[in-house]
């Protein structure tokens, strides 16, 4: 990501610099937007004062007095329309809506309807400005939510702390984050607690805690008291960050729907003026009492009505629509596509460990064999300091006496266990597969232990064992439920975990599928068998590394509590910013509504315009009923898109 150099700012609420910067920036803003209505205030006064002339028949306000007004009135809203159409047309692009405007209204004019010509053209003007207002407040509500980057660090360099860019800030240094303020870079809490607002990130008002050692997240603001902060990533490879920059990317890729309306309009658009000539001369041939000037009116109406603007503008901003209430939800789509691709979903694979259970393991018990408790977990802990896995977590939280041992050339074997060296000794820590790869004989009283354990070796002799357990998380249950109601109701749970573990799990939840003892290609294999039934268009949920290939492969992977994790950053299609699985099921009501919206949009469009081509074409349409037809259509479908900005989505 390129990385965009950050104007120091105080961050402090009393700071009238601040204060002012804002003011300034707000009276700019305010400013710009109100001269951007300037033009259409101007042609709207002189064509009431031309309409009311006229209707007065005033003496003087006749022939070229009449068209010298309007054409003066004409000109603020006019010239640009005309302007844009013909830089398209030194561009190839003939067929633009710009084209087909400048067309309609000049042709109004030469006509003799001058008034009709110059009111087209105003209320084109002013439905433009509407739909820029619209788009561009979609595209802020998306970047508002997660523009939360910090501007200023205050990182403890030469005995002090200074204010420096967090861009300037080097992994392993040490910054402070006072009360209110943004924590600006990842890192590790050094102070003994913290009470976050993590409601940018993860879309949850509720204050979080951590704890010393626990992970925090740049974009966080600090509740309580002054902290400490260890910073693990540079700027660039923050979450907010990365999370900003997925955002930006997925405003830019385009649903399937949305492709196939600008390139549908290209086609149509053409088609229309060709048939708008065709109204104008073929009823030369047929009708008796033809008269030039009435079918060239009807003609500019078709042009008019032809304008594609309430498609290609109300469709995209549907999705953005979606895209922000997915973000204000705490849920990132890497883009459109994938709202539509979440809407047809009907079968749900989902990983145990971290996604319906919470991924945090207590030793329950500690069975060492020819060693001493003390010296086996030292081996024990040692092995686990290379693994970045839950239960390794869990382990690294025993209190051993003693000194810490180091292992040297430590091997994962995927869906097995660590191999590596402690003390000149060969040490396998794992699950029964790896035992038995190395032909080490386990007792049997661990084969009626349902809970997740480790099994140890050292020196190729059994050395003993730690059970540990798991717990569900609080929506799990919920989830399931949920995901039935909204008519998800092949669910299938994999996992990696022994398959007791994970029966016993699914029977908890009410899944009828489960599968145990999975190794990361005995997912994908499952997933592949799925995938054979085109019928079957499947989300899988993981935690986005050792489900890698399974997210890349399902039709919509969707990684859980990816805030963290790059590989879910990268791999996964949605990215659920906090643990609960709950937040899938509002994943797909949101993609549901949107598309619901865009439908209606097209239809909507799509119904109105052809009504009134047809109206028009048989002479029974006004310019009024046109300029409706395209300006109207495309405002009720804007505040139809704009509704799911406001929407509430309950479980």
């Amino acid at each position: 990501m390129k990385k965009k150099k950050v104007d120091l700012r105080d961050l402090n609420p009393d700071s009238e610099a601040e204060h002012s910067h804002d003011d300034d920036h707000n009276h700019v803003k305010t400013s710009n937007s109100f001269r951007a209505y300037i033009p259409a205030i101007l042609s709207f006064v002189m064509l009431i004062i031309g309409t009311t002339l006229s209707y007065f028949d005033v003496s003087f306000f006749k022939n070229w007095s009449a068209i010298l007004w309007y054409s003066i009135a004409y000109l603020p809203v006019g010239l640009p329309v005309v302007k844009e159409g013909w830089e398209s047309i030194k561009k190839g692009d003939v067929f633009t809506e710009f084209f087909l405007m400048a067309v309609a209204t000049i042709g109004a004019f030469v006509i003799g309807e001058f008034p009709e010509g110059v009111a087209v053209m105003l209320f084109y003007a002013v439905g433009e400005l509407f739909q820029n207002a619209a788009v561009n407040r979609a595209k802020r509500n998306i970047k508002a939510l997660l523009d939360v980057r910090p501007k200023e660090a205050n990182v403890f360099r030469d005995g002090d702390y200074k204010s420096v860019s967090p861009e300037d800030v080097k992994v392993t240094e040490k910054i402070q984050i006072r009360v209110g303020e943004k924590i600006p870079l990842d890192g590790v809490l050094l102070s003994e607690k913290a009470s976050l607002n993590t409601a940018a990130l993860t879309g949850e008002s509720k204050p979080s805690s951590a704890s010393k050692n626990d992970k925090v997240y740049a974009g966080s603001i600090n509740l309580e008291s002054v902290i400490e902060v260890e910073v693990t990533n540079k700027f660039e490879d923050s979450s907010i960050a990365r999370i900003l920059h997925l955002v930006q990317k997925a405003t830019a890729r385009k649903s399937k729907t949305e492709l196939f309306i600008r390139q549908f309009a290209r086609i149509y658009t053409p088609i229309v003026v060709f048939l708008a000539i065709g109204v104008t001369f073929i009823p030369y041939f047929f009708v008796d009492d033809y008269i030039l000037r009435d079918w060239f009116y009807r003609a500019l109406i078709f042009l008019v009505i032809s304008c594609p603007c309430a498609l290609v503008i109300s469709i995209p901003l549907g999705y953005f629509g979606g895209l922000g209430a997915a973000s204000k939800n705490g849920i990132l789509f890497k883009g459109a596509s994938f709202i539509d691709a979440m809407t047809k979903i009907n079968t749900l694979v989902m990983d145990k460990t971290g996604t319906v259970t919470k991924g945090v393991f207590k030793i329950k018990e500690v069975k060492a064999i020819g060693w001493s408790e003390t010296e086996f977990m030292q081996y024990l802990m040692a092995m686990e300091e290379q693994s970045t896995h839950p239960i390794a977590k869990a382990i690294l939280e025993y209190n051993a006496e003693g000194e810490d041992f180091e292992a040297q050339d430590v091997s994962e074997i995927a869906g097995k266990g660590l191999r590596g060296i402690v003390n000149g000794k060969t040490v396998l820590v794992g699950n029964k597969a790896l035992m038995g790869t190395n032909k080490i004989a386990i007792p049997t009283e661990t084969e009626s232990i349902v809970d997740s354990i480790v099994l140890v070796a050292i020196d190729n002799q059994f050395a003993g064992y730690v059970v540990l357990a798991d717990e569900l998380k609080e929506d799990a249950k919920e989830t399931i439920t949920a995901l039935h109601n909204v008519g998800i109701k092949n669910i299938m749970m994999l996992s990696g975990d022994k398959d007791s573990i994970t029966q016993q799990v699914a029977k908890e939840l009410n899944i009828e599928n489960a599968k145990g003892g999975l190794l990361p290609e005995d997912k994908l294999n499952e997933v592949e068998i799925l995938k054979k039934n085109p019928e079957n268009k499947i989300a899988f949920i993981g935690d986005g590394i050792n489900d890698a290939p399974v997210l890349a492969a399902s039709n919509v992977g969707i990684a859980m509590g990816g805030l963290g994790s790059d590989v879910a950053i990268e791999t996964a299609d949605v990215i659920i910013q906090t643990d609960q699985p709950l937040k899938v099921v509002r994943a797909i009501k949101i993609s549901r509504s949107t598309r619901k919206i865009v439908w209606q949009n097209i239809i909507l469009a799509f119904g109105v315009k052809v009504i009134v081509l047809i109206l028009g074409a048989g002479g029974l349409a006004t310019m009024w009923e046109a300029v409706f037809a395209d300006v109207g259509v495309a405002l009720l479908a804007i505040m139809n898109a704009i509704r799911l900005q406001k929407m509430k989505w309950s479980i």
